[in-house]
């Protein structure tokens, strides 16, 4: 043990870890994103939680279910817990590894081997106990490498939990902004509809009393007919609005028929979005952060490579006591040990290890590349939200004036009929413009809102910094972390 102990400390002052040092990428920041029109946006921080700002209890409520119960997120979040676990492995590998082990044994020799002997003479009985450890003495750091390459997954994984937060978040809110908007859209269907029925009755009336025509009677029913055909198609879209939402809170379809089937207002609109700086966006956005921290344990992934091209050095030990019967195996004479010094090297087989290594390096160039498109995929989005909520705001803006104008010319061409100025053909088109304007009023409402959502999705919004069950602790200090 004396002769042996010189050689480890020698080498293990000449110790380093082979392979690249990772330095993060600088990310490229402008003053500001293109699209960032000053009146509908300002540089404060993003609303994190901003399903808030729209002051709907029951959305908040979904949001906050789904965070429990979410099974996309349950998913991701049994990823990262395999992640931990495979760096709590990786660690281990740096300490030696301990097994304890015992044994008996009864043999026979045979005849031939002992010639003179008795039969009982030639039986014999063994027993053994001992402990032994073997250690690994990373050198050239390729546990070490190792461990980094985990400790930066463990970390991307992380990262892939805010980000499918954002995913889940934006859908669930996406979807209940269209949920109202369909709602709304009935509304509007059914009030237009009773209209139809009163002009339809008004033109009966007039045809019983003799001043009016079949024509006319069968054109207000035509009209009303094809008003009551959107009933049914509203109807099944506001129920797969509701199975889904369900499902994303993770319950069975029909689970919140009772809380989402009763009508509501669409939650209003911000007049003004905080969108922040791009360089935030940049540094907020988890699949960023996640291809970041992949791109670290790629270039740890080389040094694992690198490291099989120097020699492994393993250093093992036993202690234990053999004996020919259980009452000798614990005394003074029975006791064995060994310490051994063992050296690995791969250099006569160094082409394999090349090849390990070329493939490290692609893969650490195809992370690189993915990391670049991954931002640049992050500014293309976040300008794309906001020239579609800003188009969305102003298209809006055009359909409320021809809504309200719709409506004005509809009711003065019934007060315009009912004094015989005009036939019934001009009430018609009329009312059917009417219908026409303020359904196309209440989709862009839909539209404004969905790109509204989309917007805060991409600038990453949605995502909570600490979760409140125990078994998301891991995932807390991974976030904290990083």
């Amino acid at each position: 043990m004396r002769n042996l102990m010189p050689l480890p400390l020698a080498l293990a002052l000449a110790a380093c870890a082979v392979g690249p040092d990772y330095h993060a990428p600088a990310l490229t920041e402008s003053a500001s994103l293109v699209r960032a029109e000053p009146g509908l946006v300002t540089t404060q921080a993003v609303e994190r939680d901003f399903w808030r700002s729209f002051d709907d209890p029951l959305l908040s409520e979904l949001v906050e279910e789904a965070f429990d119960a979410n099974h996309d997120l349950r998913i991701a979040l049994a990823r990262h817990d395999r992640s931990l676990a495979l760096l709590r492995q990786s660690r281990r590998d740096l300490a030696p590894s301990v097994t304890a082990e015992a044994g008996a044994a009864h043999q026979r020799a045979s005849a031939d081997q002992m010639p003179q002997a008795t039969r009982s003479q030639r039986d014999f009985e063994s027993y053994d106990a001992g402990v032994a450890a073997l250690w690994e003495l990373d050198f050239f750091g390729r546990i070490r490498r190792a461990v980094e390459a985990r400790q930066a997954e463990v970390e991307a994984s992380a990262a892939d939990v805010r980000a499918m937060q954002v995913v889940v978040v934006g859908e669930l809110v996406d979807q209940y902004m269209r949920l109202r908007g369909l709602q709304e859209q009935l509304r509007v269907a059914e009030a237009n509809a009773e209209n139809q029925r009163e002009s339809l009755a008004l033109v009966d009336a007039r045809l019983e009393a003799g001043r009016g025509t079949e024509f006319d009677s069968v054109r207000a029913r035509a009209q009303l007919e094809s008003t009551l055909a959107r009933l049914p198609a509203l109807e099944g879209e506001i129920a797969a609005i509701i199975h889904r939402l369900a499902v994303l809170t993770g319950r069975e379809p029909g689970a919140l028929i009772a809380r989402l089937e009763q009508p509501a207002p669409m939650p209003t609109l911000h007049d003004q979005v905080a969108v922040g700086l791009p360089g935030e966006l940049l540094r907020r956005r988890p699949d960023i952060a996640a291809a970041e921290r992949r791109l670290h344990a790629a270039t740890a992934s080389i040094g694992v490579a690198t490291a099989d091209l120097y020699p492994r050095f393993t250093l093992s030990g036993l202690l234990g006591t053999q004996a020919a019967s259980t009452g000798d195996l614990f005394s003074r004479d029975s006791e064995t040990r060994l310490v051994a010094l063992g050296v690995d090297w791969s250099f006569l087989d160094s082409g394999r290890v090349r090849a390990r290594m070329a493939a490290a390096d692609a893969d650490a160039e195809a992370n690189l590349a993915r990391y670049e498109q991954t931002v640049l995929l992050a500014l293309e989005e976040a300008e794309t939200a906001l020239a579609r909520y800003a188009q969305a705001l102003r298209e809006r803006e055009h359909l409320e004036a021809a809504a309200e104008a719709s409506a004005e010319a509809a009711r003065q061409a019934r007060v315009r009929f009912e004094v015989g100025v005009i036939d019934f053909l001009e009430v018609i088109d009329a009312e059917r413009s009417r219908l026409d304007a303020e359904d196309g009023l209440a989709q862009s409402n839909v539209r404004a809102a969905t790109a509204l959502v989309g917007l805060y999705r991409a600038l990453a919004g949605g995502w909570k910094e600490r979760m409140d069950e125990p078994r998301h602790a891991s995932v807390e200090s991974a976030l904290t972390s990083t």
